[in-house]
């Protein structure tokens, strides 16, 4: 008998068959070649560098100098996600991390809608940060040679002017293009080797976040602390709602939580690897953000972040009066950030891989090359969309967007946990990582806190994640309900 509609899209995956086809040795899987210090800097890597390097000039003229409670409130929120991302990669220990989880346990339409989600959250944050990346280049160049990219290729077309969107003919974020162009190179060449470059580029990172807070902290000046909220209710940012509000600009970049979740079929031992990877990532980064927040806004006033590019750069040149300091902090930045635009392009293609091997997308997205063990046509095609979105979009369009997706995507995860718990209640209960509170207090706690950070995110994003979810629905119906897996693998 076929299956009706309705029946197909609450049709779960389950978690052994999601495991089991993680751990397949044919030529169209991915290399288990991971392990947990790896894995843990793919999570730093992914998460520092975005929300301190770039959008500290969209998000202290939202909070002034309480800008530290968002990013603590950003914190507490994606360390109570993060708890069950750890129980969650532990019962399914495979790539696609948030739609996996849904699949397994919430049905395969909540699953592909997840997917939507994720596929926007990592291809913008992508583009984001390497255009966040091109600024430091420019102040790198500028103060090593007193050269800087020509304004017309280092703009894009599309720009964030006072009165709403404009557009400018003839301009071309360049150096983004380039980046990507990079991270795709690399990654095509394989895993390991792509977690090496990741490994090394973080440390440098957390180096160089430690660098600009010391120099920071010697010019830190308590006046800048006061008024600690925005007083300017004008645009209703006035007090904890333009906290909430800078909350939501910073949140997409604990995304480092759910990449770490994408990586599960490539991790040796995932069962263990994975939940101790997110966590470690998730207490390393805590650390440092509230450490540079803090620098950044006792060392210079409030007004002065609003539309300043490369700002950490800035902020050392002004305190030391000279160059040398905003010099080695733009390469480290250069050199750093590198990473963040490589792990969530890697991210990206993972998502993509476990999607299309379940049949909802075209199977070019789950190819594998028989020598590298990588997707590379999957890594292409994502590589291109990436790059045009950052030649072309201001930034300013991109970071709510994504914090938008991986708000989402944490619900969702918080709502997997309690279903699964009760899908396996007549199962012995596995050796492993578990929510603690029981399988609801930790989860309510987590979606509450998502959708505070949500509410203050502005109508352009809602309009706009409404449209993209809408036109990927299309695609579910129109493609994955007839090409799913699962219309062979379960009883019609």
């Amino acid at each position: 008998m076929t299956q009706s509609l309705g029946r197909k899209l609450i049709r779960v995956k389950p978690a052994e068959e999601a495991h089991a086809h993680a751990d397949g040795a044919d030529a169209r899987s991915l290399e288990r070649s991971l392990g947990v210090f790896s894995l843990a800097m793919i999570g730093v890597g992914a998460t520092i560098g975005t929300g301190i390097f770039f959008t500290m000039a969209e998000a202290v003229p939202k909070a002034g100098p309480s800008v530290i409670l968002s990013f603590l409130i950003a914190a507490v929120t994606a360390g109570l996600t993060a708890l069950c991302y750890a129980e969650l990669s532990f019962r399914i220990p495979a790539s696609g991390s948030s739609y996996s989880f849904a699949y397994a346990s919430l049905g395969e339409f909540a699953a592909f809608s997840m997917a939507a989600c994720l596929l926007l959250e990592y291809g913008l944050a992508a583009s984001a940060t390497a255009i966040g990346w091109s600024d430091y280049l420019n102040n790198f160049l500028v103060n090593a040679t007193g050269w800087k990219v020509p304004a017309a290729l280092h703009s894009p077309m599309l720009v964030a002017g006072a009165n709403g969107p404009e557009y400018h003919p003839g301009q071309f974020n360049l150096p983004p293009v380039i980046l990507v162009a990079l991270c795709v190179l690399l990654l095509i060449k394989g895993t390991a080797e792509s977690a090496a470059v990741n490994t090394t580029m973080v440390l440098i990172k957390l180096a160089i976040l430690l660098f600009f807070a010391a120099i920071a902290f010697s010019g830190f000046d308590a006046r800048n602390l006061h008024p600690f909220f925005n007083p300017d209710h004008s645009k209703g940012l006035g007090g904890m709602a333009g906290v909430t509000a800078a909350a939501g600009t910073v949140f997409f970049s604990f995304i480092g939580l759910d990449t770490v979740a994408t990586a599960g079929a490539e991790v040796r031992n995932p069962r263990r690897s994975v939940p101790v990877a997110i966590l470690s990532a998730l207490g390393v980064v805590t650390v440092f953000y509230m450490l540079v927040a803090v620098a950044a806004v006792g060392a210079q006033p409030a007004a002065k972040f609003q539309g300043q590019e490369a700002g950490l750069a800035v902020i050392l040149q002004n305190v030391t009066g000279k160059a040398w300091p905003a010099l080695v902090l733009s390469a480290g930045a250069v050199i750093s950030v590198f990473s963040v635009t490589l792990v969530t392009i890697y991210g990206q293609t993972r998502i993509l891989y476990t999607i299309s091997r379940d049949g909802l997308i075209p199977k070019i997205f789950h190819r594998v090359n028989a020598r590298t063990r990588t997707p590379i046509a999957n890594t292409l095609l994502v590589g291109a969309g990436v790059a045009v979105v950052a030649g072309l979009v201001d930034s300013n369009f991109l970071w709510d967007m994504v914090s938008m997706g991986t708000l989402t995507a944490f619900i969702v995860v918080s709502i997997a946990v309690p279903v699964m718990r009760r899908n396996d209640r007549n199962k012995p209960a596995p050796a492993g990582f578990r929510v603690p509170f029981g399988p609801y207090v930790v989860p309510a706690l987590s979606i509450l806190s998502c959708l505070f950070i949500m509410k203050d995110l502005s109508t352009l994003t809602f309009r706009i994640f409404f449209i993209w979810m809408a036109a990927a629905l299309v695609v579910y119906f129109v493609h994955g309900v007839r090409h799913s897996t699962l219309n062979t693998t379960l009883p019609k």
